[in-house]
């Protein structure tokens, strides 16, 4: 068996971003992945502004605004152009609106006091630059404001806005392929016959997939046939990457891996972690010299969604254009304290224990599910994420541990 991280160093750096690109309006690239840098054409803000309604002044005028008062000389709204400011005078000014030229602090209004007169008169204290929000103080003109390979999300769609971008240069989306073998599964909503279980799989990789902004491919279920798994896997050979699940053992009713080596090649390893051992990396010939990235893994539902996100998902998103470093889930692993007791570790294999976190007395403490087995998908939607054992490791209450929450996984 092959250690995990062994596993990761060889096969995560294989992975190439895909070459094309397009170029998009902003509200069609959220979750897309920038295929380059953006720089600030702007200050933002891009005056001196206001942080405040008030009034806007010259501090070397403070004595007398805050004894006698001092007239308004004009009114800023945001948007508006100001005049250089009178000296002597206050400029009434509102939030996000200009600092007239002349002016070098902002009192708010709650400070104030209109006199009989007109004057305003200062109540509070001034300091010089106070609530004044400078140019390029958020974004300054040059600035890379978003790096090649973000993730496109809400907040970075309005920063590319916030610059005046009206567009964003994004990658394709990945193109994956989803087979799900097994004679034994059957559609939901069909009548079990005997011996059949439903098929979760597809729907659990489906729903993963769409939240990465993957274009999905699926056949749905493939019997356990030799020919039938190799023009399933062929039909895919278009596709960036493939993932399948079940059939990467020897066994007499396992096709994948003659299947894989009929249509491309296979490196098959059996990974010393628990869950996920049966693991598949490969790739598919396609047309042109294209290739097809292959994931085949396990068939238990806790299993292959695990070994999804461990192993395949950081793969396919340097595939979308991300860096390596920015989808490494190991560098996002944080300390929690046991709350519970492990007295029969695994001697071969490193163990991902499935858990949830809980607070008590305001530390962060880890509840493990009472039942830990590989086809029990309840565990993964009653926990909250995984804690990682080492080979042989004993845990204590009070023990700490590494801990990463399935949020994290799919960052």
């Amino acid at each position: 068996m092959i250690a995990l991280d062994d596993l990761l160093k060889q096969i995560w750096p294989l992975a190439k971003p895909v070459e094309e690109t397009e170029s998009l309006p902003l509200n069609q690239v959220h979750g897309r992945v920038l295929a380059s840098p953006v720089l600030a054409g702007l200050n933002v803000p891009q005056h001196d502004n206001s942080g405040m309604d008030g009034y806007a002044l010259c501090v070397a005028d403070l004595a007398k605004a805050q004894a006698e008062g001092l007239p308004v000389s004009q009114r800023i709204p945001a948007g508006a152009s100001p005049e250089p400011l009178v000296p002597g005078t206050l400029a009434r000014i509102f939030t996000g609106a200009p600092i007239p030229p002349g002016a070098d602090a902002v009192v708010m209004q709650e400070d104030t006091q209109v006199l009989s007169n007109g004057f305003v008169r200062l109540t509070g204290a001034i300091n010089p630059g106070q609530f004044i929000r400078r140019a390029g103080e958020d974004i300054a003109h040059g600035q890379v404001v978003l790096a090649q390979g973000t993730v496109l999300g809400a907040v970075q769609v309005g920063l590319l806005a916030s610059v005046g971008q009206a567009v964003a240069q994004v990658r394709r989306p990945l193109r994956v392929g989803v087979v799900v073998t097994g004679s034994e599964l059957q559609h939901p909503g069909q009548p079990l016959q005997a011996g059949q279980i439903y098929n979760s799989n597809e729907f659990v990789w489906v729903g993963l997939l769409k939240a990465m902004g993957v274009e999905v491919h699926t056949l749905g279920i493939v019997p356990d046939n030799l020919q039938a798994t190799c023009d399933a896997f062929a039909s895919l050979a278009h596709c960036d990457a493939v993932i399948s699940s079940g059939g990467v053992s020897v066994g007499e009713e396992d096709h994948v891996k003659p299947a894989i080596e009929r249509v491309g090649s296979l490196d098959s390893w059996k990974v010393a972690m628990k869950p996920g051992k049966p693991l598949a990396f490969g790739r598919i010939h396609g047309e042109l010299g294209h290739v097809c990235w292959f994931f085949g893994l396990p068939g238990n539902p806790v299993s292959s969604a695990l070994a999804f996100k461990l192993v395949a998902k950081p793969f396919l998103g340097v595939l979308q254009g991300r860096p390596l470093a920015d989808v490494d889930w190991r560098g996002r692993m944080a300390m929690a304290t046991a709350g519970f007791e492990w007295t029969k570790p695994d001697t071969r294999r490193e163990e991902f224990l499935r858990v949830r976190l809980q607070y008590k007395q305001g530390e962060p403490t880890l509840a493990l599910h009472g039942n830990q087995s590989s086809g029990v998908l309840t565990s993964l939607d009653q926990s909250t994420g995984l804690a990682r054992l080492q080979v042989g490791q004993v845990v204590k209450p009070g023990d700490r541990l590494n801990y990463i929450s399935y949020r994290d996984l799919m960052a």
